[in-house]
């Protein structure tokens, strides 16, 4: 459970991320505060990283179709 929570937090927080970043390149804003600097840098630093794993090709219904199908092998750690 807590693997397929953790996927599913990362697939959103990249989308949600992906849909932001666009959403401000669409308005065009040019002046930014120093606390608007410092979100873009987060938002660079955390897509930068979920970009480099696998989460960047998982929606919630991949994640939950492949542990419904790992559940009958039994699997652990």
């Amino acid at each position: 459970k807590c693997s397929e929570t953790l996927y599913y937090f990362f697939s959103q927080v990249f989308q949600l991320l992906t849909d932001l970043k666009q959403q401000r390149k669409e308005s065009g804003k040019n002046k930014q505060s120093s606390g608007q600097q410092n979100l873009n840098t987060i938002m660079y630093e955390t897509l930068k990283y979920i970009s480099k794993t696998p989460c960047r090709y998982q929606s919630p219904e991949t994640v939950r179709e492949f542990l419904a199908a790992m559940k009958g092998h039994k699997l652990t750690k």
